[in-house]
């Protein structure tokens, strides 16, 4: 009976021994590491990113010049959960929307319950707070109540902005701005003082030289006296 107690006490000892040794071979091939991007993606949250060579969002007044409210109300349909925009809409989770473009920040909406962060930014509904504001609500309030990540598409943010403003506001659109020279090119009328400045030369130069063709004062050819002096040494 012991012998046999003795031998399969052995088998288990052996086993757990394989079992170790295999943990350590295959610790020793597979590398467990940190993933690049860890978690899954969500649809609306901005991924954060140290790239500085973006390319520059185009000014709001830009991309309003061709947006289009259709598309923006398309868009809007991910904020009907929280809004209405009706004229006389009711309001929800978030206030109603109807004119809001060119309205008071964080007042009115018939005594909607707007979060201290957002009271606190003040100003106006302007097209290019709204923009900044659908970009991301956190970072234009900080502690805002709005749960919404923001729309990351800059062209998504205009055609929502053109359909809020067709919407009981009708604002007038800011004029587009001009895109910025590229960088090192010399201006149009860079070779215009050049040129001047060698015409200037010319003239003065051809007044120079007429100045020192001029006879000198007491000549002959100048003062008929000195002509009769000269012909009255020589008798």
């Amino acid at each position: 009976m012991d012998n046999r107690t003795n031998t399969i006490a052995g088998w288990i000892l052996a086993g757990f021994a394989s079992a170790l040794g295999l943990s350590i071979v295959s610790s020793m091939w597979l590398h467990s590491g940190e993933p690049e991007k860890p978690g899954y993606p969500i649809q609306g949250v901005e991924e954060a990113s140290g790239d500085t060579g973006a390319a520059a969002v185009e000014p709001i007044a830009n991309r309003l010049a061709k947006a289009d409210p259709a598309k923006g109300a398309e868009v809007f349909k991910k904020c009907q959960t929280c809004h209405t925009i009706n004229q006389g809409g009711a309001n929800g989770q978030g206030p109603n929307l109807y004119a809001t473009v060119g309205e008071p920040i964080a007042q009115g909406k018939n005594g909607f319950d707007f979060s201290s962060a957002l009271k606190s930014v003040g100003g106006t509904w302007t097209f290019d707070a709204l923009d900044k504001w659908l970009t991301s609500p956190r970072k234009f309030a900080n502690g805002t109540k709005m749960t919404f990540a923001g729309l990351s598409d800059p062209m998504d943010r205009a055609d929502v902005i053109a359909y809020l403003n067709a919407q009981g506001s009708n604002l007038p659109l800011p004029a587009p701005e001009a895109a910025p020279a590229a960088a090192g090119a010399a201006p149009a009328n860079a070779a215009e003082p050049a040129s001047e400045n060698a015409a200037e030369a010319n003239v003065t130069s051809s007044t120079n030289v007429l100045d020192q063709a001029k006879p000198a004062p007491g000549a002959p050819s100048v003062d008929p006296n000195a002509a009769k002096e000269a012909s009255k040494g020589e008798k």
